[in-house]
């Protein structure tokens, strides 16, 4: 049994396991996700994990600060515009891992971020904001409903019913309604009109972000 007060000879990296496991779950889904597996991927043992992340917690929690790491980039720590425009980056490039890591949406919709590089990016986030005039509260207000609406839209676009995976409607269902029935969605399924999933996404961003402008600023002159 591997030691896990012992740093392990194998080349690893805490990141390098996390990019692991979300290699992992993309190809076998989250519920497969194990140490021994993982392990198996990476040619070590299950228990040489430990090291680098000591429970399946930890793991996940890795997997969430992975993936808003990834979205964030050097937004926060070098904004290039206004707030709107930095989190409205930031939701976009969000929904395109999510759209990358589709089994991760779950796991990002009900784990906060937790661990000292999640934290400190939340961190960074807010000192954006309210380096641009929005009160601290407001911002976490902000974040977290970008964070929260993002990862809703993208679970409706790509998601899968929980333990019924296979079973959802395919776009054959809706190829031939009846016209007479339901004119308006037959006509809207034949043309794609308002089925424009990015498009939806982006338009309703701007709204969200336009709102919080708005209000923000009518509480500024009040």
């Amino acid at each position: 049994m591997a030691d896990r007060r012992t740093r392990p000879r194998t080349g690893l990296t805490r990141e390098k396991v996390i990019d692991a496991a979300l290699a992992y779950v993309d190809e076998h889904g989250l519920a497969a996700l194990s140490n021994r597996k993982l392990g198996a991927a990476l040619g070590v043992e299950g228990m040489t994990l430990y090291y680098y992340v000591p429970s399946k917690a930890a793991l996940l929690d890795g997997m969430v600060e992975r993936l808003l790491e990834l979205s964030a980039g050097d937004l926060f720590a070098e904004p290039s515009g206004p707030w709107t425009q930095v989190v409205g980056e930031f939701a976009v490039e969000l929904r395109r891992l999510l759209l990358d890591h589709p089994a991760m949406l779950t796991v990002l919709a009900t784990r906060p971020a937790a661990t000292p590089a999640s934290l400190a990016l939340l961190e960074r986030g807010i000192a954006v904001l309210h380096a641009d005039g929005v009160p601290l509260g407001d911002a976490l207000d902000v974040l977290n409903s970008v964070v929260r609406w993002t990862i809703g839209h993208t679970l409706g676009e790509v998601g899968e019913t929980p333990h019924h995976e296979g079973t959802e409607p395919g776009p054959e269902q809706f190829a031939a309604l009846d016209r007479e029935a339901l004119p308006h969605l037959a006509q809207a399924f034949t043309t794609g009109e308002g089925l424009d999933s990015e498009r939806c996404f982006r338009r309703t961003l701007r709204i969200l972000l336009a709102g919080y402008a708005a209000e923000l600023g009518r509480a500024r002159e009040a």
